[in-house]
């Protein structure tokens, strides 16, 4: 198994943050096999979707409807609606794992692997990458 993390800064809005050219990097040449991607982090996610067409500010709008920022949360420290930060991995689990062919993403014309990032108080994330040769 070959394995990196990426570190990465997300600053202090919620973001779905495009990983799809540093997956492509790491599995250049690599053959066939699986990528998997892990997020270690209790309030972030990864989802499979398309990006820049506004499917990603769609995900933020419906994950704000579904998990509101609000004062409903038991987990209460931080920002004013952190705890629902904490469900969100339920909804966008904190991995994705990906065929690779050939040492090529095997993903659809549309579809990128994004990190889901609601928690506004945190905004050093790290993703994990493990190639599985197959």
């Amino acid at each position: 198994m070959r394995t990196t993390t990426l570190n990465l800064r997300t600053g202090g809005d919620e973001v779905v943050l495009d990983l799809t050219r540093e997956c492509e990097s790491f599995v250049s040449g690599l053959g066939d096999g699986l990528l998997h991607v892990f997020v270690p982090h209790a309030t972030a996610g990864l989802a499979i979707i398309e990006t820049g067409a506004g499917s990603d500010d769609d995900l933020l709008a419906a994950l704000g409807d579904l998990l509101p920022a609000d004062d409903r949360w038991q987990h209460a420290h931080g920002t004013r609606g952190h705890g629902r930060s904490h469900v969100m991995p339920a909804v966008v689990p904190p991995y994705a794992t990906v065929p690779v062919d050939g040492g090529r993403l095997a993903l659809g014309t549309w579809q990128s692997i994004c990190l889901v990032d609601l928690n506004v108080d945190n905004a050093d994330r790290s993703v994990r990458l493990d190639f599985l040769e197959g």
